[in-house]
């Protein structure tokens, strides 16, 4: 038995996790689910606590992670949403962030009307270093004289093991994007780490662009990256940006894995959107795709393909909530989904070697 933990959390988390639950129990896997459902802002603001002890127990005898988001607008600083994500992705030194942008439908996509681009491509984010590391403080605060100091953190061995798992997941080609021009020490380490990854890797295409030629690259031409490995901040931006042109954020999956432990959290990535929590609207794909790459880490690599390509074809026939142009709720297009992977073969069939998660 698999078992693995679910944690729904707040807004529309329980919304769309509740498909992809339904998507890896018709699949039959052998999949159980220790669903932590106290786990949210209601649980943070009564006992001040938002992940115990007991909980990250239960998450780490576990083979993986889903989440479906956190955040609550009755919570005003991010200390919560930071005990939540922050402490699983370092207590699990979840190192390395995995967002695949795949365009479902060209209709889908702000370029539509340039070309028909088939957008395939992977951000993999440095998650554990860099300004999201918490190191820094402030000085006089309150007054004009203020001084905020927060540090871009990288070190050899969170550079080194971030190049190597974006060589292990690309099919053709790796581009590091930096800002070693302006941003000099920090810069240096990562050039040097970039070169001796290289040396290890050969075989591949490589590349390098700061990262604000790189955000002008993929607004014209995203069918150029393959792979793109950079720091956690840029990663922040650029991994939104390819979502964006590959459909949106309703369709967003990503994984934070580590790939000597095996230890992966898997989650959509547009947040609690409290504004719409309970309307029965939100885009559930992003959940089950998140899902999908689930359940590809658990090793059944041929049923996360046929959960992509029902998600295709459901996409492909309109079948899809209001954000994709279609009119169903956040049920129906679940059930669209599940509906679709039931059939003997996929109605919808995919273009093959597509990027779905490694790091096996």
């Amino acid at each position: 038995m698999n078992r693995i933990t679910v944690i729904p959390g707040d807004g529309i988390g329980p919304e769309v996790v509740e498909p992809a639950l339904d998507i890896l129990e018709a699949l039959a896997l052998g999949v159980q689910a220790d669903v932590l459902d106290h786990v949210n802002a209601e649980t943070y603001l009564r006992t001040g606590d938002a992940l115990t002890e007991a909980d990250l127990e239960r998450i780490r005898s576990s083979r993986a992670t889903l989440l479906g988001a956190v955040g609550d607008p009755r919570l005003s600083d991010t200390g919560y949403v930071r005990s939540v994500l922050s402490t699983l992705r370092v207590e699990l030194d979840l190192y390395a962030n995995y967002r695949p942008a795949r365009l479902w439908h060209d209709r889908l996509s702000p370029l539509r009307d340039k070309t028909r681009r088939a957008i395939d491509c992977v951000i993999v984010r440095e998650n554990t270093e860099g300004l999201y590391s918490g190191v820094g403080g402030s000085t006089r605060t309150g007054s004009p004289q203020e001084i905020a100091v927060d540090v871009d953190l990288s070190t050899y061995h969170g550079v080194s093991r971030i190049m190597d798992f974006a060589f292990s997941v690309a099919r053709r080609s790796v581009c590091l994007v930096d800002k070693a021009n302006a941003v000099r020490n920090g810069g240096q380490l990562w050039q040097r780490c970039w070169q001796e990854a290289v040396e290890r890797h050969p075989g591949f295409e490589t590349s390098h662009r700061y990262v604000d030629t790189a955000a002008m690259n993929l607004a014209t031409d995203p069918t150029a990256f393959d792979v793109i490995v950079t720091n956690n901040s840029y990663g922040d931006i650029l991994s939104d940006l390819t979502a964006a042109l590959a459909g949106g954020i309703g369709v967003a999956a990503s994984a934070n894995l580590n790939a000597t432990t095996r230890q992966g959290l898997f989650e959509p990535v547009h947040g609690s959107a409290p504004d719409i929590a309970g309307t029965g609207v939100a885009n559930p794909l992003g959940a089950i795709l998140s899902a999908a790459l689930l359940i590809e880490h658990l090793g059944h690599t041929g049923e996360a393909e046929a959960v992509r390509r029902a998600v295709g074809a459901t996409v492909e026939a309109g079948r899809v909530t209001r954000d994709l142009g279609g009119s169903l709720s956040t049920k129906e297009a679940g059930a669209a989904v599940l509906a679709e992977l039931r059939q003997p073969c996929g109605t919808s069939a995919r273009r093959g070697n597509s990027h779905a998660h490694a790091g096996e």
